[in-house]
């Protein structure tokens, strides 16, 4: 595992993290509730544990080494064992042990920023099927979050360094922004269907003050969307030429074979019995 991922494990147990990962978690379980299949997959983050609102019969975690709980962690009320989401394989994400086109939903929490981010993608595009959904979670690079981020590599590029302190953000390069997002979908042949942005608070980083900003993820959500510190982006595969068949619902009636016939030889047996 690459010290980026270190990092993003270590930062989700300081406050700014949990309070990502909270917004996440709700997202997510709301965004995949629905989405119907057989196979499901989520990669990486396992502490996110995506899936388990999800109804699918097979599920699994794929990470690109066995996942470690820190010390101090808070496990998820439902552990991922319970949920019956199994810790299926130890695999690099940019060459993925699927067949083509055998997955119905694939889980990318974060999954891009720390991985090559088009061969990545390229793969979840071969592993989807036709109408399969992958589900995104990010940073986006229009935050008070991001600005200060900016602010000390800036002050980094300055030789300023007593007044950068800790790094806000795991991040080691730059963000994915969901503009940048939309292209790369749209030329794998995806189409967007939802986008969410939340976690408005400003960078701070203690629980208390964190806690004091809360109002300000009511009012985001409604009057600057896009300022959000992170999304959720959720796209279907399209795949010219497929049509989806729906199922028989309704049997179509059964018509009489020849009821002209039937009505003429009532016709001629009347006949008959006047006669007699």
């Amino acid at each position: 595992m690459s010290d980026q991922i270190i990092g993003l494990q270590d930062w989700l147990q300081t406050p700014p993290g949990r309070y990502l990962l909270d917004w996440e978690r709700t997202q997510v379980d709301r965004a995949v509730a629905d989405i119907f299949g057989y196979h499901a997959v989520q990669l990486g983050l396992p502490e996110l544990g995506g899936l388990q609102h999800n109804r699918m019969p097979h599920r699994w975690l794929a990470t690109q080494q066995l996942p470690l709980s820190p010390p101090n962690a808070e496990p998820r009320s439902n552990s991922l064992e319970t949920e019956h989401v199994a810790l299926a394989l130890v695999t690099d994400f940019e060459a993925l042990p699927f067949p083509a086109a055998s997955l119905d939903l694939v889980l990318l929490p974060h999954t891009l920023e720390f991985s090559d981010a088009h061969a990545t993608l390229r793969e979840v595009e071969r592993v989807l099927v036709p109408e399969g959904r992958v589900v995104i979670c990010g940073f986006s690079p229009t935050s008070f979050w991001a600005l200060r981020r900016a602010r000390q590599q800036l002050w980094r590029l300055l030789g300023l360094r007593r007044f950068v302190g800790p790094d806000y953000l795991p991040l080691q390069d730059s963000f994915l922004g969901v503009w940048r997002l939309r292209d790369w979908l749209r030329l794998l042949g995806f189409e967007v269907e939802l986008v969410r942005y939340g976690c408005y608070a400003p960078a701070v980083s203690s629980l208390p003050w964190l806690q004091r900003f809360a109002w300000l993820d009511r009012l985001g959500a409604r009057w600057w969307p896009v300022f959000g510190a992170a999304y959720l982006l959720v796209a279907v595969k399209k795949v010219r030429g497929t049509r989806l068949l729906g199922a028989a619902w309704k049997a179509a009636p059964v018509r009489a074979a020849s009821p002209v016939v039937a009505g003429q030889r009532r016709q001629d047996m009347t006949k008959k019995e006047e006669k007699k």
